[in-house]
């Protein structure tokens, strides 16, 4: 996907997908792990499991890095959250970890409807659990402030990715092809 990659991580509600719609409304590649990652499996083996919990909820490891491995464009967002995020956080150039305020936290999940993770009771308990320990998220993350503005909250996510990245890095499909004819 990507010449470089990066994770955008957080506790549900911090607004992964929301960064994720965003970047790509800009132009760029993003990936929704959530959904386009994402399976129910044994954390420890990888195996798929059957029912739908928080704890198994997990992403392809080889789908990632083939992913990673394609580097038709210059910067690649994968946006989510896994149980499994340590068997392939080292194929990322960085890291974002998106955080919000306790209020904002429990604010956002209170609107969720009860269909979307988070939306129902039992769910949003275990979202404010995994807030406060931090427990869930890679712990040596770049912290991204997301209770600022969604358009702010991009815009600091691409600076930071595009800094560390090629001077090709631009979501513009001219300059990309520009881009891979100077390669």
């Amino acid at each position: 996907m990507g010449v470089k990659n990066f994770l955008v991580e957080g506790v549900s509600g911090t607004g992964k997908t929301s960064v994720c719609n965003e970047l790509r409304r800009r132009g760029y590649q993003a990936i929704n792990g959530d959904n386009e990652l994402a399976y129910q499996g044994d954390p420890e083996t990888g195996d798929p499991t059957n029912g739908h919990t928080h704890e198994h909820h997990l992403w392809r490891v080889d789908k990632v890095r083939a992913l990673v491995a394609d580097q038709d464009e210059p910067v690649t967002f994968f946006c989510g959250g896994s149980r499994n995020f340590s068997t392939f956080i080292d194929l990322f150039d960085g890291v974002f970890v998106l955080q919000v305020d306790r209020d904002t936290l429990a604010r956002r999940l209170d609107e969720r409807p009860v269909d979307e993770w988070g939306g129902r009771r039992d769910e949003r308990e275990l979202a404010m659990r995994l807030h406060q320990t931090g427990e869930d998220v890679p712990s040596d993350g770049t912290p991204i402030d997301a209770t600022a503005p969604l358009a702010r909250v991009v815009d600091d996510i691409v600076r930071q990715a595009v800094s560390t990245s090629p001077p090709c890095a631009t979501p513009s499909p001219a300059a990309r092809t520009s881009c891979r004819q100077d390669r």
